[in-house]
């Protein structure tokens, strides 16, 4: 039944989601041209909150916890298991004062009304997958800002989006580099469920009435950890609060 009504109403979906896209991109080309970085990245926020929005669409929920209390104004490093492309509205909408930014494949920063804009000029980075030296200089430029800026970072260290939603293995190359240039910042685990259904039959139909959770977990202070022993504690947290497994590691047990 559910895909069934995938097919009424995933045209429903993808009509809002794009008429969002389309009319905040000279918008956004306004507020960044004309009023600078506070006003792009406000207009970037309530794009997401539109494509957030869009969701309900579907019939589909978002819930975001988030029961931390974190420092505004220190760089945050939020790690998080990758289930879709939804994952992303929901992050930069309820992190925003934390002035979360994405690492992003370099294609999507052409092309994509909106979201390229963003990616162009949003302060995130772009990096080549193929090109491991231009990956390493944008992550390690992102540091930077982060540490200037005191902006945060969003990383998804599974490389690969979990198409069953199984937590992959968590790699420390991208947290490393970000920590690099900014060796002051938080690791905060966020879990992601179900997000990974709304994509379970592919981008048409979209799955429908699907029950989406996101949940910001328990800050960890990087201490003398290395990045690989940090994205293992990370990894142990998000599965462990997932239900997929017990805690393999804990924060004692690595520094």
């Amino acid at each position: 039944m559910r895909k069934l009504l995938g097919y009424i109403l995933s045209p429903i979906h993808y009509i809002g989601f794009g008429l969002a896209l389309l009319i905040f991109h000279p918008i956004q080309w306004v507020c960044f041209h004309w009023f600078g970085y506070k006003a792009h990245k406000r207009s970037v926020d309530i794009l997401n909150w539109f494509l957030k929005g869009s969701y309900y669409l579907l019939g589909n929920t978002v819930t975001f916890v988030n029961k931390q209390n974190l420092p505004v104004g220190r760089p945050i490093i939020f790690m998080a298991n990758h289930q879709s492309t939804y994952d992303i509205p929901p992050l930069i909408w309820y992190l925003r004062k934390y002035h979360a930014k994405f690492i992003s494949k370099i294609e999507l920063a052409k092309g994509i009304p909106s979201i390229s804009f963003n990616l162009q000029h949003g302060g995130g980075a772009n990096i080549d997958r193929k090109d491991n030296r231009q990956a390493i200089g944008e992550l390690v430029k992102l540091g930077t800002r982060m540490h200037e800026n005191k902006w945060s970072a969003v990383i998804f260290p599974e490389g690969t989006r979990g198409k069953d939603g199984k937590v992959k293995m968590f790699q420390g190359g991208g947290l490393g580099a970000l920590l690099k240039k900014c060796p002051e910042a938080l690791i905060v685990p966020v879990a992601i469920s179900n997000s990974w259904k709304v994509v379970q039959y592919g981008q048409f139909p979209l799955n429908t009435f699907i029950a989406m959770h996101w949940e910001v977990l328990e800050p960890i202070e990087p201490g003398s950890a290395t990045a690989n022993e940090l994205a293992l504690i990370v990894e142990s947290k998000i599965k462990a609060h997932l239900g997929q497994q017990e805690p393999l590691a804990t924060e004692d047990s690595l520094m």
